[in-house]
């Protein structure tokens, strides 16, 4: 019982894993699709749209800085 339990969450997992589409790098000049973020102090989320009206945006992300290594 606990066998057949253990192997139909394994096969749920991958499954899952693998239905689940990865996000793929941006190549040098491609545009970023849309999205928005929270704000701090803000009602209304930023959206790349409104900042790409200003002029050029330049997204950094330093996703290891504050996760253990």
């Amino acid at each position: 019982m606990r066998a057949t339990f253990v192997r139909g969450f394994v096969l749920a997992l991958l499954a899952g894993v693998l239905l689940t589409g990865t996000a793929g790098a941006l190549a040098v000049g491609q545009k970023a699709p849309e999205f928005a973020l929270p704000a701090a102090g803000q009602q209304q989320p930023v959206k790349l749209s409104d900042l790409l009206g200003k002029g050029p945006v330049v997204i950094y992300t330093a996703i290891q800085a504050f996760t253990p290594t």
